[in-house]
């Protein structure tokens, strides 16, 4: 579907200001709203939402429906009456500017715990809304809960080195392990139920600000997951090691010589459609209720993917396979009416997969730190885009921020984007390329974070290929101040991208 003109920013809530080590769901949350709201923005992507696994990535979550625990407020939590002001006092000395994960969960999964006993003790976990929830969710939920209690269980290990009764889902060993971790599945039921409770007074929020949020959905699931270890059928595994049989990736591109091997196992399309997709309009369905607009990464993966064989260790040995994107589509859209979808169509893009983009018109991405390393022909030069179908930004979360990326060209090359701007503007490169995307006929305008504070290649999100030191870049609590919101406020006007009523 085509979407009206409008302009937003795209921010993690990892990233938010928090005293206790992590973005999460609380005040700062909604000053970010009132902050969008008074820049005049109607948009706010963030990242998936799901409990990272290894690198701490959110694209490696262990479910790709579950909320990350991480980012439930324990001011919330403290104002219903599950944890006390004293809880909150004696705070480690937690980094201003990036998150310690580890010891972000070390502090807050003690307090999570604290708040679960209340929650028992108080009897909620048989109230009407605890229950409603568990039952309406329960077709993830259930697995999810057993999963995290049996990793739990298992001292962090992967499922394929769980005993093979439980590998592989035997009836006795499933039936034993519920009745032996009851309270801790529980406890994981409980952190859902909060997670969605605050989000979702998060979301009204928002849309009561005219702010719509758009979530993101990786293709692709972790391999260590509650999805590919109770479905796995679903995906090409080792039928002896429960390994990835055929890996994920993406050939050599922009951003790295030999490719990226993502390692999450490439989905058995062929079981997938026997189910009417089943599995997949449910994703949907979960992610639905928690945004308004989705944006489905690596969307040429559901026309044809690159399918790398178990034993690789680059990316470069695969092939492309095509997959039922049409089909699957078309199902969902029958189910679920029509689709607010984005498409992430970057990378090696092929007329087939821009035709099945067209098919269900949903707008693609133009990247403008992608524009200026060719010629006049470049495809993400604004001139050149084909209609208004498009949500253009500055750079994403896999892009450095535009002032790192500026002041990493050289004089020449820096001297080409100048030429092209007519010049580089007192307010620096950031706020030039942000007017540039407004300016633009694209129907929506995104801008990181990052790019509205002008910061430095430091404040990246994340660097492809790079398996750690990701995904921990936070602001201070004074860093979106009035002078940020009238600017952006001033631009967004001038390019006719403000609400209408």
């Amino acid at each position: 579907m085509a979407f009206p003109r409008s302009s937003g920013v795209l921010l993690h809530p990892t990233s938010f200001p928090s005293p206790y080590g992590i973005g999460d769901l609380g005040h700062e949350a909604y000053k970010f709203i009132d902050f969008l709201a008074a820049g005049r923005q109607s948009l706010w992507q963030i990242l998936p939402l799901g409990t990272p696994g290894h690198g701490n990535s959110p694209y490696l979550a262990y479910s790709a429906m579950a909320g990350n625990p991480l980012l439930i407020s324990p001011e919330q939590l403290v104002k219903v009456s599950l944890l006390t002001q004293a809880d909150l006092e004696d705070l480690p000395d937690f980094p201003l500017d990036c998150v310690d994960f580890d010891q972000a969960e070390a502090f807050k999964l003690p307090l999570l715990k604290k708040a679960f006993e209340q929650f028992q003790s108080k009897g909620l976990d048989q109230s009407s809304s605890f229950t409603r929830f568990c039952k309406q969710e329960s077709d993830w939920l259930d697995d999810y809960a057993l999963f995290m209690a049996l990793k739990a269980e298992h001292d962090g290990a992967p499922w394929v080195d769980w005993e093979e009764s439980l590998q592989s889902r035997q009836a006795d060993a499933i039936v034993a392990a519920k009745a032996r971790l009851k309270k801790a599945i529980a406890y994981q039921q409980f952190l859902q139920f909060e997670f969605f409770r605050q989000w979702g007074l998060l979301k009204a929020y928002a849309n009561k600000h005219g702010i719509q949020i758009i979530g993101d959905i990786p293709i692709y699931v972790a391999h260590d997951s509650a999805d590919v270890w109770g479905n796995p059928e679903k995906f090409c595994l080792n039928p002896k090691t429960g390994q990835p049989a055929i890996m994920a990736g993406v050939p050599p591109d922009y951003f790295s010589e030999t490719g990226q091997l993502w390692g999450n196992p490439v989905y058995n399309w062929e079981e997938l459609e026997k189910a009417e997709f089943h599995w997949w309009v449910r994703r949907f369905e979960v992610l639905l209720e928690l945004v308004d607009i989705i944006r489905i990464d690596h969307f040429r993966g559901l026309q044809a993917y690159w399918a790398v064989p178990e034993g690789e260790e680059t990316a470069m040995n695969g092939s492309w396979v095509e997959a039922p994107g049409a089909d699957l589509l078309s199902t969902v859209r029958e189910k679920l009416g029509k689709l607010p979808i984005i498409a992430e169509d970057l990378g090696i893009i092929t007329p087939e997969v821009n035709a099945l983009r067209e098919q269900f018109n949903f707008p693609g991405m133009k990247i403008l730190q992608f524009a200026f390393d060719s010629g006049p022909g470049n495809p993400y030069l604004p001139f050149n885009y084909d209609g208004r179908n498009w949500v253009v930004y500055s750079g994403t979360h896999d892009n450095n921020t535009t002032a790192g990326w500026f002041g990493n060209r050289d004089e020449g090359a820096q001297a080409h984007v100048a030429n092209y701007l007519g010049q580089v503007g007192n307010d620096g490169i950031h706020w030039d390329l942000l007017r540039l995307a407004s300016s633009s006929v694209a129907s929506q305008a995104i801008f990181p974070a990052q790019d509205l504070l002008g910061l430095g290649e430091d404040a990246r999100m994340n660097t492809p290929g790079l398996a750690e030191g990701n995904w921990g870049w936070r602001y201070r609590t004074y860093s979106f101040d009035e002078s940020v919101s009238d600017r952006l406020r001033q631009v967004t006007e001038y390019y006719g991208r403000a609400p209408q009523n």
